[in-house]
């Protein structure tokens, strides 16, 4: 396991930037994710919905490029996703009418359990709070889906299965300063 800090939470929360400010501020090296290019070389809108198993195979190939970043850096680094978050993206698609390959989704949830734990030792839950701004090519801006994935991010984070050290910023922590500074005195 390298000693990663990832930063859990759901779309338009502000880790991408959280995660650049706490780089700068550290020089801890942040390595950026890539989701949004994978959805627009498959010609979909993360927005839009989705067959399940279009769902499942874009998440596989978020995870790969996800650990195609993570692998490349054996220190300590700062990421503005995890595989967690994958995770929650999809389990937000199931319904209790969804037809799945159950094998192929339970592998894909152990990958992205083991890919955590390989990858990660900090876990950090950024919470929705700020403004939202709408982004062309990003999931879309809808309060509750946002509390569903951050409430689904939440649960895998304090799975038993995890072995990373998880806390959480708090709702009430909004300006970029200070969640940086609260993120700083996360860190190991």
């Amino acid at each position: 396991m390298t000693s990663g800090i990832g930063l859990c939470g759901a779309h338009r929360v502000g880790k991408t930037t959280l995660a650049q400010a706490v780089s700068h501020a550290t020089g801890i090296p942040f390595l950026k994710t890539h989701t949004s290019h994978i959805f627009q070389q498959h010609g979909l809108d993360p927005a839009k919905p989705m067959a399940f198993d279009t769902r499942l195979a874009i998440q596989q190939e978020i995870l790969a490029a996800g650990e195609a970043v993570w692998r490349q850096e054996t220190g300590r680094f700062i990421s503005d996703r995890t595989p967690l978050d994958m995770a929650a993206y999809t389990l937000a698609d199931i319904h209790g009418t969804t037809t799945l390959n159950e094998t192929a989704f339970t592998q894909y949830l152990a990958d992205c359990i083991e890919k955590t734990n390989r990858y990660f030792s900090t876990l950090i839950i950024v919470p929705p709070g700020i403004p939202l701004v709408h982004e062309p090519g990003k999931a879309a801006l809808h309060n509750a889906y946002i509390e569903h994935i951050h409430a689904l991010i939440t649960g895998l984070c304090h799975d038993d299965r995890i072995a990373a050290t998880v806390s959480r910023m708090g709702r009430d922590v909004l300006s970029l300063e200070a969640r940086v500074a609260q993120i700083i005195t996360h860190l190991p």
